[in-house]
């Protein structure tokens, strides 16, 4: 898949998802949302992969909303209807998502960058809270990201002064997974991918299932919700193939299945 406006390159398990608006930071155009939305369905729909990177062309990652177009009330059906399919198809898919992320990923650049499931980032790269420049506050669930991650008092503080979140501070703070340089991003961003691509698929799609719950149950439904998926995932053919692997002294070799 290509256009002017996203690329989708398949290669083995691993698809890679680019943001092709580089003059324009990569902003979220309604047209770049439809292409996205319509990419995030065909990669789900794709039984061949497995992990899927997301990253932006040019000198940052996503710029967030284009504003050229204007806010068009009410804004609050624009987030619903143009955002949440594509925020909630990655969040639901069984596919890893990896944001890879270099310059900036601002306003809701930053939310679809925190959304994945995965981050790296490039040594020199933020997330930067542009809202409170506009007089808006943030969206595409920035409040969800940032509170867990650096409490209610300094989320709303970082929120209200519009601040730029380095590289080194997300790492901390558990935003993102690892740095690296801005040279050697791209392959280590590959890198990673294939080793969760080489992993059971069913197993991943079971974890992340689990993990995007965690926030809403208790101990013991946590503990139900693990019982339940290691249920299925006993019977599947990629438990026998690990467990025969596994005692034959040899990598296993998965299938999904």
């Amino acid at each position: 898949m290509t256009d002017n406006l996203l690329t989708l390159t398949r290669d083995g398990a691993v698809a890679t998802l680019t943001l092709t608006r580089p003059e324009a930071v990569n902003a979220l155009s309604t047209a770049l949302l439809a292409a996205l939305r319509q990419a995030v369905d065909d990669v789900e729909n794709d039984p061949a992969l497995r992990v899927v990177i997301l990253r932006g062309e040019g000198r940052g990652f996503c710029a967030g909303a284009d504003l050229t177009e204007g806010l068009q009330p009410p804004v609050h059906q624009r987030l619903e209807s143009n955002y949440r399919p594509i925020f909630t198809g990655i969040a639901a898919s069984s596919k890893m998502w990896i944001a890879e992320v270099h310059g900036v990923a601002a306003g809701i650049g930053g939310a679809l960058a925190m959304n994945c499931d995965l981050v790296t980032m490039a040594e020199d790269a933020s997330i930067y809270m542009a809202f409170a420049a506009i007089g808006l506050i943030p969206d595409g669930g920035t409040f969800w990201f940032l509170e867990r991650a650096m409490g209610p008092r300094r989320a709303l503080q970082a929120i209200l002064e519009g601040r730029r979140i380095p590289a080194a501070e997300a790492l901390d703070l558990g935003l993102v997974n690892a740095l690296h340089t801005p040279e050697t991003l791209a392959a280590e961003t590959r890198a990673l991918a294939l080793r969760i691509a080489e992993g059971a698929p069913l197993a991943a799609a079971a974890a992340k299932r689990v993990m995007r719950r965690t926030d809403s149950l208790s101990y013991g439904e946590t503990f139900s919700a693990e019982a339940i998926e290691q249920s299925a995932l006993a019977l599947s053919q990629d438990f026998a193939e690990g467990v025969a692997a596994f005692l034959a002294k040899r990598k296993p070799q998965f299938t999904g299945r």
